[in-house]
């Protein structure tokens, strides 16, 4: 069709652009705006905003971009395209992944993430798991459920990934040694995640507003439980525990990670190691070793090598001994429910909260971490002592509480502990976490050991209710 002689004159319409640059144009318009008000509502709403096929981001220069996302056909080659890479955690070295910091950055930028940026950085994925058969403890299976519920529950109110495995990796590497094989095969599952983090199944987390202090562990790769003094001078393998850990997606973990495996029943020289680790140990009765035995043994003997870029701490309950803290659970509910009291009423019918004063206000479950920096730091200026976390000394709620020995799977429970205080502690700490996490929803159990649920009523922990 030829142009019309009226269309170079000033004020005359522009001629028709072809359809196919009209349809780029737009793809490349929609994408604009949608960066634009990814800047307004935050990194939420990329996954929404972005055309189909396309992902919104933050560029190199800190500038907002929208880009095309890799898929099957397309995109450059990675780690995943190299036929040697091996998700084993077993085998000899050839097997073994090398150079994976440089080649994880590869894969990052390749998806258009900055490797030192915010958002990378504190990025988790949680690993976790169970055995693939049925429990051998009667009720074992629903108290797991229970356990895995919980992990959700964080998770989803934390923006964490969760891998709950219930698959044996690697057969020869049962039990307690099983995590070494999930923990690496998420890391090269997830080179988007900074860390990885373990925790037991049978772990519970008892504060859902405490979030990782990540930034605190800038110059580590691997966060444990325990004391230095201990592990380093007293040589005790009961001076850390092993049932939850933080470790960074590096190479530096990956080389820990097969050091430690190595020391396992899937290699020959296990049974070596267990008289080396009993012999260097001073608490350790057993010539069999563990995988808390073989960590501590690392640790002591290895310092310089694994120890420095080790933070080993008990400056809150990153892992908390149950014992000592389930007897403890109603006092901390009772005060909480105390400095909630006390605060300024939240917003009556139609009326707005007084600035500071809302922390009983009503709110969605997607505000859950604005809430919990507002309800921690109400705490804190009303002097409930303890750290944030929670620690062996205060009434601050624990972060984790970890039933270690009650075995409510196999239910070959430790000797030391009772049923009552085992089963009768997990129903206590599973109901004190539920309740944080059933009130956005407006109820709350009717007892610490109780099942049924009751609704809250406005205003609460003000207007009715206990504080248990």
């Amino acid at each position: 069709m030829a142009a019309s002689p009226e269309a170079g004159k000033k004020g005359a319409a522009a001629p028709l652009r072809p359809p196919q640059r009209c349809a780029r144009d737009a793809l490349v318009f929609a994408a604009g705006v949608a960066a634009a008000v990814l800047a307004l509502l935050g990194p939420y709403s990329s996954s929404v905003l972005a055309p189909a096929g396309w992902r919104v981001g933050v560029g190199f220069g800190g500038g907002l971009v929208a880009s095309p996302v890799p898929g099957p056909s397309d995109g450059p080659p990675t780690f995943y395209d190299d036929a040697s890479l091996s998700y084993a955690a077993v085998g000899d070295s050839s097997a073994r992944m090398t150079d994976w910091d440089a080649k994880r950055q590869t894969w990052l930028h390749s998806r258009g993430l900055d490797p030192s940026s915010p958002s990378v950085l504190h990025r988790v994925v949680m690993v976790s798991g169970s055995q693939p058969e049925p429990c051998r403890a009667a009720g074992g299976d629903h108290l797991l459920l229970r356990f895995l519920k919980n992990k959700v529950d964080y998770c989803r109110l934390h923006g964490i990934k969760l891998l709950y495995n219930d698959a044996l990796l690697e057969p020869s590497m049962p039990a307690y040694w099983a995590k070494i094989p999930s923990v690496r095969s998420a890391m090269l599952a997830h080179p988007d995640a900074e860390w990885a983090w373990w925790v037991d199944a049978d772990a519970v987390f008892t504060d859902m507003d405490f979030s990782l202090p990540l930034d605190k562990y800038a110059a580590h790769n691997l966060v444990l439980y325990g004391w230095p003094k201990e592990v380093y001078e007293n040589r005790r393998w009961l001076g850390l525990n092993a049932g939850v850990f933080l470790i960074r997606n590096c190479q530096w973990s990956l080389d820990f990670l097969d050091a430690w495996a190595r020391m396992g029943p899937a290699y020959p020289e296990h049974a070596a190691w267990g008289r080396k680790v009993k012999a260097a140990l001073t608490d350790r009765d057993s010539d069999v070793a563990c995988d808390q035995s073989a960590l501590a043994y690392m640790l002591a003997t290895g310092r310089e090598r694994w120890g420095e870029k080790t933070h080993l701490a008990a400056d809150f309950y990153f892992q908390g001994y149950f014992a000592e803290i389930v007897r403890k659970l109603p006092g901390v509910a009772a005060r909480y429910a105390a400095v909630e009291r006390r605060a300024g009423a939240g917003a009556g019918a139609g009326g707005a909260a007084g600035k500071g004063k809302g922390i009983r206000r009503r709110h969605a479950e997607r505000e859950h971490l604005r809430y919990a920096a507002a309800r921690n730091a109400a705490v804190r200026e009303a002097g409930v002592p303890g750290p944030d976390g929670g620690g062996q000394a205060g009434w601050r709620r624990p972060f984790v509480t970890h039933f270690t020995g009650c075995n409510p799977c196999g239910g070959r429970r430790n000797p030391m502990y009772s049923r009552e205080i085992c089963e009768g502690g997990m129903r206590r700490a599973l109901a004190f976490a539920d309740d944080q996490v059933l009130r956005a929803y407006g109820f709350r159990h009717a007892g610490p050991r109780n099942e049924s649920i009751v609704p809250l009523p406005f205003d609460y922990p003000r207007r009715g209710g206990t504080d248990e």
